[in-house]
């Protein structure tokens, strides 16, 4: 079919692209698969005797309205946004619950005097959030992949459930992972000129950058589901 007979295709496709929000990947998977099945139908009506415009007429409307169908892709965008987060969650995760001691070891004031009861608090909170974080990661996987295969009674509830746990165990581990570091600044001044605590602080920040923006994704996903 030539690039000009398909242009009510096109326009339906354009109208059901603008209601959806999530990550920028699957949508545009989502919409080249409904691409190819319109185009599969209008040729299937050309077949049988129709002009290019009727059939094209006939395949948008069995298609159904941008209105009728946005809530099924919405859905569909939302548990794949849940899982690129909790897939991110868990990489990230795993590496701050191994390597997060590493930018200590070999510190020239590792052996120095023990430091605030506060700021050993907050380094242990550290790990407990990354854990806590991982958790959730894991059990967004099981419910991403759910309700991708067999459905879940209730599965828009458990995604937004899930994913604004995990979003906001995020945010308290990116807070005291920043007060942390600014507190082992005051404390030894010979951590600003660490190397691996600065290799630390960047690959920190990288990573939480990486997260926050599939949890950007998340976000206005669910979001635009639940509306």
């Amino acid at each position: 079919m030539a690039g000009g007979d398909e242009v009510l295709v096109e326009e339906r496709l354009r109208e059901l692209g603008d209601r959806l929000r999530g990550p920028v990947r699957l949508k545009s998977d989502l919409l080249t698969e409904a691409r190819h099945g319109l185009l599969d139908a209008v040729e299937a009506y050309r077949e049988g005797g129709l002009s290019a415009a009727e059939a094209q007429r006939r395949a948008v409307t069995e298609f159904g309205s941008p209105a009728q169908l946005a809530p099924a892709y919405q859905a569909e965008l939302a548990v794949g946004a849940l899982r690129g987060l909790a897939l991110r969650v868990v990489t990230v995760a795993a590496v701050a619950i191994v390597a997060g001691d590493l930018t200590w070891q070999g510190a020239s004031w590792s052996d120095g005097p023990r430091p605030p009861a506060g700021y050993l608090l907050l380094s242990a909170s550290m790990d407990w959030l990354w854990i806590t974080a991982f958790v959730l990661a894991a059990a967004g996987l099981l419910v991403a992949t759910s309700a991708a295969r067999w459905g879940v009674p209730g599965g828009a509830v458990l995604n937004r459930a899930v994913g604004a746990s995990l979003t906001g165990v995020l945010v308290l581990a990116a807070a005291a992972g920043a007060g942390l570091f600014a507190w082992s600044m005051g404390l030894w001044e010979a951590a600003l000129t660490w190397p691996p605590m600065i290799i630390g602080a960047v690959v920190a920040t990288a990573a939480l950058l990486w997260i926050g923006r599939a949890a950007r994704y998340w976000l206005t996903a669910s979001l635009t589901t639940a509306r």
